[in-house]
């Protein structure tokens, strides 16, 4: 039941995310956030089971828990079968530079748009032996994972992303179907400055253009200079029961298109494919699927069954960290539901627009909601049916540059938000990928995704001046 309770609405993700930064451990403050929410509330202590029940008994989390669960198997199984070493072998073996491994892991990032679930696990795995070995911190990994992801698969027009924001929008003022709103979606993506600008920054980052600033540049020197890639007593976020695994042979290497390319195949196949063919792409029935090829190209050569089966436990076992902050994360979420936070914050903005102010006050609102809610969808299922009608009324019920800018701006200020908050699914993943503590990577993103957000703020306010 929706309890508008006004600021107090904002105090369980505030409390969240300061616990985070001040104790370092997420899970705490994530849990001790949703037992003082529920009490706000007026739940009692009987109201936190309650919410773990509502936020986690539903197939979005369910779809989120055995995607997590199907990445640390196939994690489990690169590593066990040597197809990571491999790999990191064959980069090695080009003496590729700091600069050429960063550019590399940001070609990778954009190459993987399809899925912002599969892109960060996927390429901080790939890249972290890598990068590792040219002592580049896992927080730059994590930074260039996660802002390759959701920035890339919000711009691209065939991805759930462009489907899902595409959907809000159809019988809204003159968009009467799905191919109007993906055309009004299409025509958007050019104003989507806060996904454009942070794909350019990584590699503006990565090519030496721009240096690094702030705590990255502390990680950097700290990994260039001392050769430690993670900060001393950090507590990355994946644990060691997947980060040890060693290959079962050590004394040869298997096929690295077996054991690495062939499941990477598959999964951009069953993905992509899912996609063209039904609209929808099979991220989670790709990765089982993967898996399953796998589990068999394993005993085929020579991998005993039983190895196989302790291998996916210890995949399973090691992404439990990441799971449980999903967990609270999604408490958090349904919780801030709950008591209106998104309300609140749409409530106390709306005697301010104007046409001229629409798109950056959309681009904020979206931003602070995001940040609040762990969620660039949730955002958008909130964000866009207030603000276009709006923009089209200004419009005169038109599609004019006010509509695109606004359309725009929520996108762009849905994936701000989520880059800067330790709740967001994506952001957790990157963690997850890089193997870095998760609080680390937060505070070393958070500058960048600032001064990119407020060069977004900057040009939407310049644009205000024309519409």
């Amino acid at each position: 039941m929706l309890n508008v309770l006004g600021f107090v609405s904002l105090l369980p993700p505030i409390i969240a995310v300061t616990l985070a930064f001040i104790t370092r451990n997420t899970i705490l403050a994530l849990a001790a956030a949703c037992v003082i929410g529920v009490l706000l509330n007026g739940d009692g202590l009987l109201g936190f089971p309650d919410l773990l029940k509502t936020s986690l008994g539903n197939e979005d989390f369910a779809w989120i828990f055995l995607l997590e669960l199907f990445i640390g198997v196939l994690i489990a199984f690169f590593q066990r079968t040597g197809a990571i070493e491999s790999f990191a072998a064959i980069a090695g073996r080009r003496k590729l530079t700091r600069k050429k491994v960063e550019l590399s892991t940001w070609g990778l990032g954009m190459f993987v748009f399809f899925s912002d679930s599969f892109s960060p696990v996927f390429v901080g795995t790939t890249m972290r032996k890598i990068t590792d070995r040219v002592k580049i911190s896992r927080e730059k990994l994590a930074y260039i994972c996660d802002s390759t992801s959701a920035p890339m698969a919000v711009i691209v027009p065939f991805t759930g992303w462009a489907v899902f924001i595409a959907g809000l929008l159809m019988s809204m003022g003159p968009i009467q179907n799905e191919v109007d709103a993906m055309a009004v979606f299409t025509k958007s993506i050019p104003f989507n400055f806060y996904a454009i600008l942070s794909i350019l920054m990584v590699g503006l980052i990565a090519s030496g253009i721009l240096k690094d600033f702030g705590p990255m540049k502390t990680a950097e020197d700290r990994a260039r200079n001392e050769g430690k890639v993670i900060r001393d007593g950090s507590k990355p976020i994946v644990s060691k029961e997947l980060t040890d695994i060693r290959p079962y042979f050590e004394d040869r290497t298997l096929s690295i298109f077996w054991n690495f390319f062939m499941p990477v195949i598959v999964i951009i196949t069953i993905a992509m494919g899912t996609f063209f063919a039904i609209g929808t792409t099979k991220t989670m029935e790709a990765f089982l699927a993967a898996i399953i090829l796998l589990g068999f190209a394993m005993r085929f050569q020579g991998i005993p069954t039983s190895d196989i089966m302790d291998t996916a436990i210890s995949g399973i076992k090691g992404i439990m960290p990441a799971v449980m902050i999903l967990i609270f994360a999604y408490a958090i979420n349904a919780l801030s539901e709950q008591m209106g936070t998104a309300q609140y914050l749409v409530s106390i903005s709306e005697s301010w627009l104007s046409p001229g102010l629409l798109p950056v006050l959309t681009f904020i609102l979206a931003g602070l909601i995001s940040f609040s809610t762990g969620s660039s969808w949730g955002t958008y299922g909130i964000m866009i049916p207030i603000a276009v009608p709006v923009a089209i009324e200004f419009a005169g019920g038109d599609i004019t540059t006010l509509v695109l800018a606004t359309v725009a701006a929520v996108a762009g200020g849905g994936v701000f938000g989520d880059h800067c908050s330790p709740l967001s699914d994506t952001t957790i993943l990157a963690s997850t990928g890089a193997a870095v503590d998760h609080i680390d990577h937060v505070r070393t993103q958070i500058p960048y995704c600032l001064v990119v957000g407020g060069t977004g703020i900057v040009i939407y306010l310049l644009m205000g001046l024309f519409l």
